[in-house]
């Protein structure tokens, strides 16, 4: 992993059309040194996992402010589990209650990181998981 840059899908799945969180935590997560693929809005799931396979990526983010979070969710994670990339890192920003995220990381989230949510924070977080994978 050392010899080339952490590679991350950032995708807004659904009818969301807010997407100023996902390109400022791109521009942060580029800045940290990661390639970044923002895939722009209203994202399918099977569109985001097919893009994650073509791309190589090391890391899926999704940003849902929709409060559609928990549905999209359990989608993904079927999906990357029957497409065998389950080892990729998922992650999810975005308007997500307190409450939900037992339930997100049940589902086999990796990260969660609601609104206000620190940039440093969510770049360590990437980073340290990387290495241990």
């Amino acid at each position: 992993m050392a010899d080339r840059k952490i590679r991350v899908l950032v995708a807004k799945p659904g009818l969301d059309g807010h997407d100023r969180g996902a390109k400022v935590v791109s521009h942060a997560l580029k800045e940290a040194g990661m390639e970044v693929i923002y895939t722009g809005l209203h994202q399918s799931v099977p569109g985001i996992v097919n893009q994650a396979i073509q791309e190589d990526v090391d890391v899926i983010g999704l940003s849902i402010m929709s409060g559609a979070h928990v549905p999209i969710m359990r989608k993904l994670m079927d999906l990357v589990r029957s497409r065998e990339i389950g080892e990729k890192l998922v992650l999810i920003g975005g308007v997500i209650p307190q409450r939900d995220v037992p339930l997100l990381k049940e589902l086999g989230v990796d990260g969660v990181f609601p609104g206000g949510s620190r940039f440093d924070e969510i770049v360590s977080f990437i980073k340290d998981k990387m290495k241990t994978n």
